[in-house]
């Protein structure tokens, strides 16, 4: 490799580390084309970039970085390595974890992930277990909502209660609501039977006087 295309290499790599907060840097050796091709379509779905590197240049680009410093990671840099930039905490690790369960590798070198080193693929378990910034913000607004949902679940079961009860008196009163009208009509037509037999007498009396 010229200077020129090592001069080019590094400021790739740079590119890709600039403002990163998510740097793993892992093993892929032993992976054929076909499951390297694979590895990398997996890690394009799940928007982790992978680039394999040359470890010298790797660690001159990173030197160059300026407010992060990655000399840690530097003992780790041996043999075949792939740089991998991601903005979820744990989905690198989480990609490689899924590959070895059929393959030996990809295996962990090291990695910078919430302003912290993890050095070596023992690790590998701790960081796939670290949560995402999605999912602490998922669980701190379920936290939230929790509390509100329980107050409108208060709320509704208080106002199906209080519907019940205002309809029960309703239908109790409603039945006795027409018996004063039965009496009334009872009451109205007996003085109506009473009168009727003082017809003759009065009529009796009326023509007394006539036959003298």
């Amino acid at each position: 490799m010229t200077k020129e295309n090592k001069v080019v290499a590094i400021q790739e790599i740079k590119d890709l580390l600039q403002d990163a907060k998510v740097v793993y840097v892992a093993d892929l050796e032993g992976l054929n084309a076909g499951k390297s091709s694979d590895f990398r379509r997996q890690a394009f779905k799940n928007n982790i970039k992978v680039k394999v590197v040359k470890n010298t240049l790797l660690q001159k680009a990173m030197e160059q970085i300026e407010g992060v410093d990655y000399s840690e990671m530097f003992d780790t840099f041996k043999g075949n390595s792939a740089l991998m930039i991601s903005e979820t905490a744990n989905a690198p690790a989480k990609l490689i974890q899924s590959f070895r369960k059929k393959e030996e590798k990809p295996a962990l070198k090291s990695a910078f992930v919430q302003e912290t080193f993890y050095l070596g693929d023992n690790n590998l378990d701790t960081l796939v277990n670290i949560k995402s910034r999605e999912e602490m913000i998922g669980e701190i607004i379920g936290l939230l909502q929790s509390p509100i949902q329980r107050l409108v679940s208060a709320l509704q079961n208080k106002e199906e209660a209080t519907g019940k009860a205002e309809e029960a008196p309703v239908a109790e009163v409603a039945a006795p609501a027409e018996e004063p009208k039965a009496e009334e009509e009872k009451t109205e037509e007996a003085p109506a039977a009473e009168a009727a037999p003082e017809t003759p007498e009065a009529s009796a009396e009326g023509e007394a006087p006539a036959a003298e």
